[in-house]
Formats: C-alpha cells, structure tokens, sequence
C-alpha cells in the first residue's frame, strides 16, 4: 500500500492547532520556527513514516489548508 502524503500550505494556516488534536496518530505538530506570512506559526508534518492517510486533520482544518494524497 502506497503511503498517505500530507500536504500543508503553509501560507494558508492560522495555527489554531485543530489538525493537531484531529490527527490520531499525532504526526502535526505547530512550528516552533516558522511563522508564515500572517504571522503565524503554521502547523508540520513530524512522522510522515506514521501517516495512516485518514484525511481528520484535512476535514477540521477551517481554512482548508491541508490536503491527503493517497
């Protein structure tokens, strides 16, 4: 079975942390380095490996800024 791709626009995220609490497998963390042009710190990918492609993290996020490839 291929692996789940997360894939984040950055630029897009308010880190509200949503993603993060949706994900079971807690692979989405908030950057602790980044900002992003809004002046946020967007949300990352830690463990891709772990990634069972459930798409949670991508159906809380509100401003649509996560999307899963199968």
């Amino acid at each position: 079975m291929a692996k789940a791709k997360v894939v984040i626009d950055q630029n897009k995220c308010k880190g509200c942390g949503l993603c993060t609490t949706a994900c079971p497998k807690k692979i989405l963390a908030l950057s602790k380095e980044k900002i992003n042009a809004k002046g946020y710190n967007p949300c990352e990918v830690i463990d891709i490996d772990s990634c069972i492609g459930c798409a949670f993290c991508a159906t809380m996020c509100p401003d649509v800024a996560i999307r899963v490839e199968r």
